[in-house]
């Protein structure tokens, strides 16, 4: 197997994006950010994937591109055209890049997506041959997946990462200020399982896959998914605070919108394919995870 030496990446200033970006340079490796605003230096990449435009020069041998572009689902509330836009960013994004890939040739092609693939799965354990759901997300999931397979002759591993935690964003960083006020509570019924990886975890996991000959979905969860309730005591005794707030459905509902279903759905998910290959996670479990972030 080839050394990978030049990478890039797209959505690299997001929360995963700009992590892996700072990871591997430390690492060594010689990194390349695709990003849609005119380029201001060097290590800068245009495209427009609306268009389907991308520098193909400026990206001459590189050895692994990383895809992490699309729209927030949790940014906003999904009104008609938002739904559309979490779609459209990540096929139009998906597509652009993939078909570059195909040109380009690296040794790998590694492509977001998300647990959401699955729907929801109540009380039981998945893993990554479980059928896809049939829910908006599942949908999106599965047809985000579907495009990157238009790089058929380049080594494509699907990321389908779980709720991913670090105290700079993602829902952990907005849960943490309610909590430290003691305002947290459980979320609902309290009852559904969270599948989460610490985001130090997800870069390792992401570098990991980098370096291996796996290909396919992988599901970048931590092997101990747990239930809101056991997660929010959880942080609550992390932050040596109370949580005795709860958030009920209807009111989660209100302000969120069709995101509720992600914060209130259950979906128990398990790695099995990182754990069959031996990937060693720092923090497998999450009152350790929590304690560590907060500190």
């Amino acid at each position: 197997m080839p050394r990978i030496k030049k990478i890039a990446v797209t959505g690299a200033s997001g929360l995963i994006g700009s992590a892996l970006v700072a990871q591997l340079k430390n690492d060594g490796y010689q990194v390349l950010k695709i990003v849609r605003r005119p380029v201001r230096t060097a290590d800068e990449v245009s495209w427009n994937p609306i268009k389907g435009e991308i520098d193909l020069q400026s990206l001459e041998g590189v050895d692994a591109v990383f895809h992490l572009a699309g729209a927030g689902v949790g940014d906003k509330r999904w009104s008609a055209s938002y739904r559309s836009e979490i779609l459209n960013s990540r096929l139009l994004g998906t597509t652009t890049i993939a078909t570059a890939c195909e040109q380009l040739q690296p040794a790998v092609f590694i492509s977001a997506s998300a647990i959401g693939y699955y729907g929801e799965t109540g009380n039981r354990s998945v893993t990554e041959a479980e059928r896809g759901g049939d829910d908006f997300l599942s949908v999106v999931c599965r047809e985000w997946e579907s495009v990157a397979n238009l790089a058929p002759s380049i080594r494509t591993i699907k990321l389908r990462t779980g709720l991913v935690l670090d105290p700079t964003g993602g829902a952990l960083g907005r849960m943490i200020p309610l909590f430290k006020f003691g305002l947290g509570g459980k979320l609902g019924s309290g009852k559904q399982w969270w599948s989460w990886i610490t985001l130090h975890d997800q870069i390792r996991a992401m570098i990991f896959l980098m370096n291996s000959k796996i290909e396919g979905a992988v599901n970048l969860t931590s092997p101990n998914p747990v239930t809101n309730q056991e997660f929010t005591a959880a942080l609550a005794i992390a932050l040596k605070r109370p949580a005795i707030f709860p958030a009920p459905a209807f009111a989660l509902r209100a302000v969120l919108g069709g995101f509720s279903t992600e914060v209130l759905g259950s979906k128990k998910v398990i790695p099995k394919v990182l754990m069959d290959n031996k990937f060693e996670f720092d923090y497998p479990h999450v009152s350790s995870a929590l304690t560590a972030l907060v500190e």
